[in-house]
């Protein structure tokens, strides 16, 4: 995880940051509840995670992804980050934890965020520092807070 270039400085980097260990605090609990026959609370757990995600992605796409993909130099990367969105959203919405595929796939899906998050926390969010303008940071902002309304 970067730590050097100082985006997590930024109101909103700090806020996407905060979301992804809020998740990731949470996917890891479920792993452990896996690990310990609970599946009543890995249900719990997993439904915590797709309500946060859907917040979470709606504030990046509408906002940071939307602003930076209209450089072509980050729109495939972008594109590629959204996909992963979607594929994981699906999974989380339709998990069925009684089937011995779906508690393997959660373990993989886990691996997954975390590889994700690194793609959006160790180059993304870096390469924003300098492509974005105070015009499109507050537009991103703004999108973050439409998608937080509380």
């Amino acid at each position: 995880m970067c730590h050097y270039c100082g985006c997590r400085e930024i109101p909103l980097i700090k806020e996407f940051i905060a979301e992804h260990e809020s998740v990731t605090d949470a996917a890891g609990a479920a792993l452990r509840a896996l690990d310990d026959g609970d599946r009543g609370v890995v249900g719990e757990l997993v439904a915590r995670m797709e309500r946060e995600l859907v917040a979470h992605w709606r504030g990046e796409e509408q906002g940071l992804f939307a602003v930076m993909s209209a450089d072509p130099e980050y729109a495939d990367y972008i594109d590629a980050l959204v996909r992963e969105h979607r594929e994981l959203g699906a999974f989380l919405r339709e998990i069925d934890l009684t089937r011995d595929e779906d508690v393997v796939r959660l373990r993989e899906a886990v691996a997954e965020l975390h590889h994700h998050i690194a793609k959006e926390e160790d180059g993304l969010f870096p390469a924003s520092l300098t492509a974005l303008t105070g015009d499109e940071w507050d537009r991103s902002m703004r999108a973050w807070r439409e998608a937080h309304p509380a």
